[in-house]
């Protein structure tokens, strides 16, 4: 049966408990391989650049193939897809217990499990945006705090693994605690919503839809009997007309931002534990930084989440995610004179709140872009941005630290990109709040009210790149100039 809305609820927890065990066996088990990474460093015998590749190419291949799962999910089945995915991530990190150098570790713990993540992580994600709507940033926050959750637990067990069984040991257990995805994918029972397919009418109605589409569908709706006979089922436009949303500005401007996101974010968990090894923290308490990072990213998660669900800030969300991302990258300023483990605790606590926070929004904002039937697919778009930055910046980051031979340059990097981002964001909506004040004193000219609304098509030029809002409020003063 098809759903007039999600149902902000009922197996829709089921779907979050899903999502929450998707984000421990992806993003939790890619953040605690840094934990190997001096155990690589040391066995292979090569320097932080040509090491820092491996956990490079594991992010960037979930994230470069994101749109894969999102198609897999869209014309097959999300549950096929996650399943699949954890397939390949096991055989991935199974493959990787055997590795003799560092070229067979980019190929199976790099790249296979990668791209194992990637098939289920996205999906996964776009899942709960289906079932949620009223308490949609809550139920992210849950589904996402898996990944502070989970590198709470594993990143001292992880450790634990290493010393008792070594890195390749600790690689085949990861490998069969990854196999929980295939469970994960069976509790994702599908749910069509009324907003996934539309009528022939409602489609014509779409702002996105180009004119000449628009004039071909209103002959294929006459023309066709089948379509005559049923105007109430769905054209399936979506397949060819389901990335729309790329030409959208506002989805533009938050791809761009998340490109500098992305590059900031990603050293900062490589380098943790190997910066706190440098400053004579030992490995146990290097280990626990990063189980502080991941305990206080839940937390993060969690109330941002129901934070942003509140009728104060939920019209503030875009705010709330760009003063998250800004404190982040404050944060990575500042870490280079941390150089004690009491120092670097508070560094843990700061970080990891505000980073369970953006990535709690990131679906959130995404939605509020682009809406709920385009979200598995503009998820994809998003987390295939983060490919390339997750792919550069550890090595880059690596090199300034072989060049320089302090970790100083690579974390101001991040820290200025990532406040980049933030600071592109904001720009964008004051440009934005400009536009519509500048729009409301034209529309304030009663002639010039009459002449836009008595000609469509100049209307539709002065109004084509309009958001929403902004043609909802010339909607309203045309009513009332009508009424006059």
């Amino acid at each position: 049966a098809r759903h007039t809305g999600p149902p902000d609820g009922g197996w829709g927890w089921m779907i979050v408990a899903g999502c929450f065990l998707v984000t421990i066996c992806t993003r939790a088990v890619t953040r605690c391989i840094s934990i190997f990474f001096v155990e690589f460093q040391a066995y292979f015998g090569q320097d932080y650049a040509r090491t820092a590749w491996i956990h490079s190419i594991v992010d960037c291949a979930t994230m470069l193939c994101a749109p894969l799962g999102s198609l897999i999910s869209n014309h097959v089945s999300c549950q096929v897809g996650i399943m699949l995915g954890g397939l390949l991530a096991s055989t991935g990190l199974i493959l990787s217990s055997f590795a003799t150098s560092l070229e067979h570790l980019y190929l199976s713990l790099g790249v296979l499990t990668g791209l194992g993540f990637a098939l289920c992580y996205s999906p996964a994600i776009a899942m709960v945006g289906k079932y949620f709507n009223k308490r949609k940033a809550l139920a992210y926050g849950i589904a996402m705090s898996g990944s502070g959750i989970g590198t709470f637990i594993l990143a001292p067990v992880v450790q634990l693994l290493i010393e008792q069984f070594s890195w390749r040991g600790a690689l085949l257990i990861l490998g069969g605690f990854v196999l929980n995805l295939c469970v994960c994918g069976a509790l994702m029972r599908p749910i069509s919503l009324k907003e996934d397919c539309k009528t022939a009418p409602e489609f014509l109605e779409k702002d996105y839809v180009p004119e000449t589409e628009k004039q071909d569908l209103k002959r294929m709706f006459i023309c066709s009997p089948l379509i005559k006979l049923w105007p109430r089922e769905c054209l399936c436009f979506c397949s060819w007309k389901e990335y729309d949303f790329l030409l959208m500005p506002g989805f533009m401007v938050l791809a761009v931002s998340v490109l500098f996101m992305a590059y900031g974010c990603s050293p900062l968990f490589v380098y943790l534990v190997p910066y706190a090894l440098s400053v004579g923290v030992n490995h146990h308490e290097a280990a626990f930084l990063m189980s502080i990072l991941g305990v206080i990213d839940i937390i993060g998660n969690i109330t941002f989440g129901w934070l942003t669900d509140r009728r104060c800030l939920k019209k503030h969300r875009y705010f709330c995610y760009l003063f998250a991302v800004g404190m982040d990258g404050l944060c990575c300023l500042f870490l280079p004179v941390l150089q004690s483990f009491p120092l670097l605790v508070p560094f843990s606590f700061t970080f990891g709140y505000f980073d369970g926070a953006y990535v709690t929004l990131i679906p959130v904002m995404t939605a509020d872009v682009v809406g709920t039937s385009l979200l598995s697919s503009a998820l994809g778009v998003v987390y295939f941005l983060h490919a390339i930055p997750y792919l550069v910046s550890p090595p880059v980051a690596g090199w300034l630290v072989d060049t320089t031979g302090s970790y100083t340059a690579s974390f101001l990097l991040c820290g200025f990109s990532m406040i980049f981002s933030s600071a592109l964001l904001c720009f964008a909506r004051l440009a934005k709040k400009i536009k519509r004040t500048h729009l409301r004193s034209l529309t304030g000219n009663t002639a010039l009210k009459q002449h836009i609304w008595t000609n469509g098509a100049i209307a539709y030029s002065v109004t084509a790149e309009l958001d929403q809002k902004d043609v909802e409020f010339l909607a309203v003063d045309k009513n009332s100039f009508s009424s006059r």
